[in-house]
């Protein structure tokens, strides 16, 4: 467990006195599905609602997640599988990146040709462009485009919160897989030293997978993109 400014009592984590984050293990891929909640408004949204959408439901419910949206991180099936649910159940919309609603409506990028007895296709998420900033539950929000994984694969950023969700881009000691369709290796190496190795050293890193890190840690110990290309 990393520290962070304040502590939380709860199952959160106390970020500011502005907002929790939640972690809520999904999937037989064991990815992370985050809930980011506003404590003074009890406003959330989602990130990566890979699967288990009961789970999930139940957790929304238990917390009083007023829900406002949900953001995907990039389309394959063990970031996205619940969405379709939950969307319907709160009536929110979906975001990912633009370049990234194409792996969405397609079983073989979104790889539920491969893992799942029938193809799926999500096509209700709306593309957000590289760089764009909103306000998601009264956060503030960046949207960094952080291709390699999949070609649209983001980021979002909380720089008031100095903190990032970094999907299957950036792990503790380890980066996303670049063999799946539409991955790149120099590309994903080239993302995380423009995109992420730019951030401020202290910000807590949120990855879809495994423990939290920091931008500083991985700039110095990970294996995979070391902070100066060779």
């Amino acid at each position: 467990m990393l520290p962070v400014p304040q502590a939380d009592t709860g199952n959160g984590k106390g970020i500011n006195h502005m907002i929790k984050i939640y972690s809520i293990r999904v999937s037989v891929f064991s990815t992370n599905c985050y809930v980011v909640q506003n404590t003074e408004t009890k406003e959330g949204f989602i990130l990566d609602p890979g699967d288990y959408e009961e789970k999930i439901l139940e957790f929304l419910r238990e917390k009083e997640v007023k829900l406002t949206a949900i953001y995907l991180t990039h389309g394959h099936l063990d970031h996205m599988m619940a969405a379709e649910r939950i969307k319907a159940e709160y009536k929110v919309p979906v975001y990912c990146h633009e370049t990234e609603l194409s792996v969405l409506a397609d079983p073989v990028q979104n790889l539920t040709s491969r893992f799942m007895r029938e193809g799926y296709v999500f096509t209700a998420a709306e593309g957000l462009k590289d760089g764009a900033g909103f306000t998601a539950a009264g956060v503030s929000v960046k949207l960094l485009h952080t291709p390699g994984h999949t070609p649209g694969g983001c980021c979002y950023y909380l720089p008031e919160n100095g903190v990032l969700f970094s999907g299957d881009t950036l792990f503790y000691h380890s980066i996303g897989n670049t063999e799946f369709p539409g991955g790149s290796m120099g590309t994903l190496s080239r993302s995380i030293r423009e995109k992420l190795y730019t951030l401020p050293e202290e910000t807590v890193v949120y990855a879809g997978h495994g423990e939290e890190t920091t931008i500083g840690t991985e700039k110095r110990e990970n294996p995979f993109v070391p902070a100066t290309e060779v």
